[in-house]
């Protein structure tokens, strides 16, 4: 297993990420998002489509979410379903291993606010499927994925 998707999997079973390692894997200077060359990263299809899952559980409530009318059971359900997408693609990454630092830039933050979403962070679970929300911004703005539409 690559050793960012080792972390990944560390940080699905409720660890913390080190400092140090997205800046072992080239993912830029104190862990911050950076561009191949100029260019956004190329991305594969468990990937798109585990991203385009997530996009879709996000934007189905995102008018909920921002009336205020999602329910609690609703929030956890929503995180879970982040969870869940994220670790399957965790399970089929296969990116290089630019790329795949940078994603697990993206993935960090989807996984903190789906354990916001679900009680588990101090953050409420709106400011969780916030921070669900801008690290799918973050994807659009950093990787290649032809017809990428942001939630919301």
């Amino acid at each position: 297993m690559p050793a960012a998707c080792a972390w990944a999997v560390f940080l699905l079973a409720g660890g913390a990420a080190p400092a140090a390692d997205a800046h072992e894997h080239g993912a830029g200077e104190a862990g911050h998002l950076t561009l191949d060359h100029g260019r956004k990263w190329s991305t594969d299809a468990p990937l798109r489509e585990g991203m385009a899952a997530i996009r879709a559980a996000l934007a189905a409530r995102h008018e909920a979410i921002h009336q205020g009318t999602l329910s609690v059971a609703d929030f956890q359900a929503l995180g879970a379903t982040v969870e869940t997408r994220v670790a399957a693609i965790v399970a089929s990454c296969r990116l290089e291993p630019a790329a795949d630092a940078n994603l697990h830039l993206i993935i960090a933050d989807l996984l903190a606010g789906a354990a916001a979403m679900q009680g588990r962070a101090d953050a409420t679970p709106a400011a969780g499927a916030a921070q669900a929300v801008q690290a799918l911004d973050d994807y659009g703005r950093y990787f290649d994925h032809p017809g990428w539409q942001p939630p919301g």
